[in-house]
């Protein structure tokens, strides 16, 4: 299973149109992802009818300590409640505490006010000590989280294949979901070596700015305004899927 990262409405229709298998819902991926807005998940199951399963990132700042205040948790048991009337079919989640431990009273809360719902513990788990990976990843799995998305505490994913593959191998009923730099020069390693059933890319491609003096002016991100966006790909997503076809 292909899950594709989006935040926008236009990378959406593509990964569908590619063949992906579930979509995870952010806003702002340049920050990592974040909440995406309650209108997009609208629009998607209303107006396009999207017929993945779409699953809402909730996470309310950038950042990557991701130790939440007792108000930004508030914030998101909001956002839950919304997403969940708007058709939501899961979540992705997850919180630490200031020594970057599981944060196991504010995962119990998200994890309670979501319900039967699927949730995916994000790469928050990168950032815990690798040395108790085995650890975490049960305790992620007893809180009930259905699977972890990582790139097993390297930047990319192919640079971990023997913690990923470990992962997967002592956490049969836990979904480990390789994600961070895949692509289709990579995925047939990470797929034939970790033997994971599952896997995350954005399957991105640069896509040039309708106006060619729409740098000129920044909108607060400096230099970066005047870059070109980045939207998933439909041709991208369809080699992808191609490729994780011949490891059924």
């Amino acid at each position: 299973m292909l899950e594709v990262c989006v935040d926008c409405i236009e990378s959406v229709v593509a990964a569908e149109q590619g063949g992906a298998s579930r979509i995870e819902l952010c806003s702002a991926l340049s920050e990592g992802g974040l909440t995406p807005t309650l209108g997009t998940l609208k629009t998607l199951k209303s107006n396009l009818n999207c017929k993945i399963p779409i699953f809402c990132m909730l996470r309310p700042r950038r950042g990557n300590d991701f130790f939440y205040t007792p108000e930004e948790i508030q914030s998101l048991l909001y956002d839950i409640e919304l997403f969940k009337e708007n058709g939501a079919d899961g979540f992705v989640f997850g919180a630490l505490d200031a020594n970057r431990n599981i944060d196991v009273e504010n995962c119990k809360t998200i994890i309670s006010a979501i319900g039967n719902l699927p949730v995916t513990f994000h790469r928050a788990f990168d950032l815990t000590d690798p040395h108790r990976m085995h650890e975490n990843a049960q305790l992620i799995k007893d809180l009930g989280f259905k699977r972890i998305l990582t790139s097993g505490f390297e930047t990319t994913a192919d640079r971990a294949i023997n913690a990923l593959k470990e992962l997967v191998s002592h956490h049969e009923d836990l979904i480990i979901m390789p994600g961070s730099g895949v692509n289709s020069k990579n995925l047939e390693k990470i797929l034939l070596e970790t033997n994971c059933k599952e896997f995350h890319a954005s399957a991105r491609a640069h896509v040039a700015n309708s106006d060619e003096n729409s740098g000129s002016i920044s909108m607060g991100g400096g230099k970066s305004d005047a870059e070109p966006r980045q939207v998933t790909c439909s041709r991208i997503v369809r080699e992808l899927v191609d490729i994780a076809k011949r490891y059924k």
